[in-house]
C-alpha cells in the first residue's frame, strides 16, 4: 500500500485564444461598412423617389396600386387606321428623254460663212433665219442665166419666124420639103436652149435660197460648230448647228414582255395610259404623260420591249438623253383597304400585321398583301377598314401585350383607341 502524500493538482492558466485582440478591431470596420451602405442607399432613395408627391397619395389602394402597375406596363407603339382609298398598279422601266425631232443643220451650198444670227441655247421657230452664207457669187450666176436665157429666147422667137414663112413657101412649092424640117429641127434646139437656160435660172435661184439657213423645226438650238468667216462646204461632214425638239418631247422606255399584254389589252380599248417619269433616284416625279406608241418587236436578247411616252415640257422638266425611271399606270384599284407599308410585318410563311383590340391588347392578324404603292399596300383579305394596326414600336409586342396607341400625326399623350386624343 503505497502511503506516499497524494499530488494536488493545481489547475493551469487558461491560455487567451491567438488573435483575440482582435476582434474588437474587425467588428467596428464591419460596423463602419454597414453604415456606409445604408447611407447610399438613403442617398439613393432620396434621390430616384417623387417630388412633390402628397403624403396620401402613399396610402394608395390595393386594388388601384393593382391597376396602376398594369398600366405602367403598356408599352407605347405608333398606330393607325386601315382605310379605304384607291391604288394604282403601275409597271415600272427605264429609260431616256429622247427629243421627237433632232436635226443637225449643214450647207448645201459652198460659201463663206457671213453671219451667225442665233445664240447658243436659244429657242428658235420654224422658219428662224439662223446662219447667213455669201450671197453674191450665187447673185452672179443668176444674173448670167437669166441673160443666156434672154439670148436663146431671142433665137427661138427668129426660128419660129423662119419656120412659119418656110411652111407657107412649101405649100406654094417654092422651096424644097428638106428646109422646112431643118427649119423645125432648129425651132427643137432653141426651145431646148431656153428650157436649159431656165432651169440654171432656177438653180441659182435655189442656191440664193440656200444661202440663207433657216430653222427647219421648233427647238432649241445647241452649241455653234462654225465661226463666222470660215468657207463651208455642201460636203463637210460636220454641221453648223444642231437642233432639238424639247417641247414636246419623249421617253423611250422598256418593260418585260410579260408586263405587255395588258398594256396592249388597254390601247386596244381606246385608252390613254398616263406615264410618270421620275428621277433616276426614284425620289421626285418629273413630268407627267402619255403613253405613244409600242415597238413592233421584242428584243430577244432581253425580254423586253420598247415603248415611247409623250410629255408636255414647257418648263424644261425633262432633257434630253436624260435618264429617267418612268412608270406606267395600267390600272387603279378603287375602294380597296390600304395600310401604311410600316404595317406590314412578314416571316418565312405569310404577311401579318399587330392589331390592337378594343381593350388595348394586341394580337397578330394574318393579311393578304396585294399592290404596294407609293408608301400604302392593298389588303386584299384578313383586315376591315377603320381597325387599328400598329406602324411603329413591333419590337417590343407580344401576343396579348398591352399598348398605349398614339395615332401618326397626334401628339404625345394619353391617347383612346379610337383615334382621339385628349
Amino acid at each position: 500500500m503505497d502511503h506516499s502524500t497524494p499530488t494536488t493538482l493545481i489547475p493551469e492558466r487558461p491560455t487567451m485564444p491567438p488573435h483575440v485582440e482582435n476582434k474588437p478591431h474587425r467588428s467596428s470596420r464591419r460596423w463602419v461598412w454597414v453604415l456606409l451602405f445604408v447611407a447610399v442607399l438613403a442617398a439613393g432613395a432620396y434621390y430616384y423617389w417623387p417630388k412633390g408627391q402628397p403624403a396620401a397619395a402613399t396610402s394608395t389602394p390595393p386594388a388601384a396600386a393593382g391597376k396602376k402597375g398594369r398600366g405602367m406596363g403598356a408599352i407605347p407603339v405608333v398606330a393607325v387606321k386601315a382605310q379605304t382609298g384607291n391604288i394604282g398598279v403601275y409597271i415600272e422601266g427605264s429609260g431616256n428623254v429622247i427629243p421627237i425631232y433632232t436635226v443637225t443643220l449643214k450647207s448645201r451650198v459652198d460659201g463663206e460663212l457671213t453671219k451667225v444670227l442665233y445664240t447658243e441655247g436659244q429657242l428658235v421657230h420654224q422658219g428662224d433665219l439662223l446662219v447667213q452664207i455669201d450671197p453674191r457669187p450665187y447673185q452672179v450666176m443668176l444674173e448670167q442665166a437669166e441673160g443666156q436665157l434672154a439670148k436663146d429666147q431671142a433665137t427661138l422667137d427668129n426660128a419660129r419666124v423662119d419656120l412659119d414663112r418656110y411652111t407657107k413657101l412649101l405649100a406654094q412649092n417654092a422651096i424644097p420639103e428638106q428646109q422646112l424640117a431643118t427649119q423645125k429641127a432648129t425651132v427643137d434646139s432653141a426651145e431646148g436652149a431656153v428650157k436649159s437656160d431656165q432651169g440654171a435660172i432656177d438653180a441659182a435661184k435655189l442656191d440664193l435660197v440656200y444661202s440663207r439657213i433657216t430653222a427647219p423645226i421648233t427647238g432649241r438650238v445647241g452649241l455653234r460648230l462654225v465661226d463666222p468667216g470660215n468657207i463651208v462646204h455642201a460636203t463637210d461632214t460636220n454641221g453648223l448647228v444642231v437642233i432639238t425638239q424639247v417641247d414636246p418631247i419623249s421617253v423611250i422606255f422598256t418593260i418585260s414582255q410579260s408586263d405587255l399584254p395588258p398594256v396592249i389589252q388597254r390601247i386596244r380599248a381606246g385608252q390613254h395610259l398616263k406615264v410618270e417619269a421620275l428621277d433616276d433616284i426614284l425620289h421626285k416625279t418629273l413630268a407627267t404623260g402619255t403613253l405613244e406608241t409600242i415597238d413592233n418587236q421584242i428584243d430577244q436578247t432581253t425580254g423586253s420591249v420598247r415603248l415611247r411616252a409623250l410629255f408636255d415640257n414647257k418648263k424644261d422638266a425633262l432633257f434630253p438623253n436624260q435618264m429617267v425611271n418612268p412608270r406606267l399606270l395600267v390600272e387603279e384599284r378603287r375602294g380597296v383597304t390600304l395600310v401604311p407599308n410600316a404595317a406590314i410585318q412578314r416571316n418565312s410563311q405569310s404577311a401579318y400585321v399587330w392589331l390592337v383590340k378594343p381593350d388595348r391588347s394586341v394580337t397578330v392578324r394574318p393579311v393578304t398583301v396585294g399592290t404596294v404603292e407609293g408608301g400604302q399596300t392593298q389588303i386584299v383579305a384578313g383586315l376591315a377598314p377603320g381597325e387599328v394596326v400598329i406602324t411603329d414600336g413591333v419590337d417590343k409586342l407580344q401576343e396579348g401585350s398591352k399598348v398605349i396607341p398614339r395615332f401618326a400625326g397626334e401628339q404625345s399623350g394619353e391617347t383612346k383607341h379610337g383615334g382621339s386624343s385628349k
